[in-house]
């Protein structure tokens, strides 16, 4: 009798802590289109597989009436569950309960679950929705962020994080899910700035508004803080739940193997015609990119950012890949500032967790101009350089048309530690296009010539006879071997089992230093 007594009790507690911030802000978040941070977690996890921890957590806080505030489950939900049958760890942000503020305690219950992550070697997710630091906690409130952003750095590359903003995220708030993985943002209702719209009016006389300044289309295409843009809370919860099936656990397992159905060596003969006949025109990279991995297995991370390169994962033949792909269809496909930060990124995040790098490569060189010149072109790029070559994935590369110049070497050629080298037969590899070339190499007889157009002409496919092909980086060994298009899927699909065993070290240290 005296355990159903305590029971009693013990339930009467628990319901008090799940009802959050009570019904009045309960249906205050649904009318604003969101869920609560219990119902996101329910959304998210495996039904029925949610297991709370800390649930009785409280501040400790006695100033400004806070002693006589009560703040249920300190305004964070934290636990751990699954997904499609494989453990997460997680945290949600519970905007009912002092807008969701963050002081002492929550930040503790935050950092509790990022060790209990590392501990067993799990992703972690935390859905933000925030109004930041609490304000009656001070300095204590500070030190909990900081001690958050300690964890999110050293559980980096140890396990996948992965960030949802599914409210406001502003000041210090923003730096632990810019030190994860992944971000994700909802359309109309998640925000992320350092300093909000108010304080820059003030400051600069500018006028915003929050969604300008830091919604989900400002993060997903200008700035390229966020990786995945959502329509709705439903569709982004369903992205994050199709992201994990791609990442491995931790850094020491593979990626999850998928069983499929598609034909290892299937040919396609839409490969053979998918080249412009000028190798001026445009085409659309990932149509090469769907016809040769696993059908329906493309998923895309930042497509909204930097759309002239593609950074993916996909499967071949059941194996997991990240793909980093120019998109001649964008600017020619030329690497700038933000394409090349965004392929060193996701090149340093496969490598981290054993994600094998296919490389489709179509760049006719760096974007020239002052603006890229001003803006750090060298020191970014630079950032390729090294990503590609630190990285000991097994990495395959396939030219598909243009590898001009410094670009053909930061799209992962032989020399920056490519495994396996395929060309299609037209590639053209050289240290220029064939036009620049001939310019330079031919011009005393262009200039001296009597029709100097038709002579350039002339040159110009001398020129292409002799160097914008395959064949010379194929008799130095730079290239393995120049394939026909439409056997392109059987030759990806082997070089990666013959590479599933690669082993390959670096000289110990304590880290390098990337040009950032």
């Amino acid at each position: 009798m005296i355990m159903d007594g305590l029971l009693n009790e013990l339930n009467k507690k628990l319901v008090k802590i799940r009802a959050g911030g009570g019904e009045e802000r309960v249906a205050r978040q649904h009318q604003q289109g969101k869920k609560t941070a219990r119902e996101r977690i329910e959304a998210l996890l495996d039904p029925g597989s949610f297991n709370e921890i800390d649930a009785f957590v409280t501040h400790r806080c006695t100033n400004f009436d806070m002693a006589q505030t009560e703040a249920p489950g300190e305004g964070v939900v934290t636990g751990y569950g699954t997904i499609d049958g494989r453990l997460v760890a997680i945290y949600a942000q519970d905007f009912t309960v002092l807008g969701g503020s963050l002081g002492e305690m929550h930040a503790k219950k935050i950092c509790k679950v990022l060790d209990l992550a590392m501990k067993v070697g799990i992703p972690v997710i935390g859905i933000n929705d925030s109004g930041g630091a609490r304000i009656q906690e001070g300095v204590d409130a500070l030190s909990g962020y900081g001690q958050i952003f300690y964890h999110n750095t050293i559980a980096s590359g140890v396990i996948p994080q992965i960030a949802v903003i599914m409210g406001p995220c502003a000041g210090g708030a923003v730096y632990s899910p810019a030190l994860m993985d992944f971000i994700f943002m909802v359309k109309d209702t998640s925000e992320m700035f350092i300093t909000g719209p108010q304080v820059i009016k003030a400051v600069t006389g500018e006028d915003v508004s929050a969604q300008q300044l830091g919604g989900a289309l400002t993060h997903n295409q200008t700035s390229g803080v966020a990786h995945f843009p959502a329509e709705n809370e439903d569709q982004c919860l369903q992205l994050v739940r199709t992201l994990l099936s791609y990442l491995p656990s931790n850094n020491m397992d593979d990626p999850p193997f998928q069983e499929t159905s598609d034909d290892p060596a299937r040919e396609e003969e839409e490969l053979r015609h998918i080249l412009p006949d000028n190798s001026n025109k445009a085409f659309n990279m990932l149509d090469v990119i769907n016809l040769t991995v696993d059908r329906g297995s493309l998923f895309e991370v930042q497509p909204l950012y930097a759309p002239n390169i593609i950074t993916a994962f996909a499967r071949l033949n059941g194996r997991v890949i990240g793909i980093i792909a120019n998109q001649p269809a964008v600017m020619a496909g030329c690497l700038d500032i933000n394409s090349s930060d965004k392929a060193a990124r996701f090149i340093r995040f496969c490598d981290a967790f054993n994600i094998p790098i296919v490389n489709y490569v179509d760049v006719p060189g760096f974007l020239p101009g002052t603006k890229q010149e001003y803006g750090g072109i060298i020191r970014h790029g630079a950032k390729m350089l090294y990503a590609y070559s630190e990285a000991t994935v097994p990495k395959i590369t396939l030219i598909v048309r243009k590898a001009y110049g410094g670009a053909y070497l930061a799209m992962c050629s032989r020399d920056l530690g490519a495994d396996q080298v395929f060309a299609w037969p037209g590639a053209e590899i050289a240290v220029m296009g064939p036009e620049g070339a001939a310019n330079i190499i031919f011009r005393k007889e262009i200039e001296t010539a009597i029709d100097t157009q038709q002579v350039r002409q002339e040159k110009i496919a001398e020129y292409r006879r002799l160097f914008a092909n395959p064949y010379v980086a194929a008799e130095r060994g730079y290239i393995d071997v120049i394939i026909d298009p439409r056997q392109t899927r059987r030759y990806l699909v082997q070089a990666l089992e013959l590479l599933l065993t690669k082993r390959e070290s670096r000289p110990a240290k304590k880290h390098g230093n990337i040009p950032l």
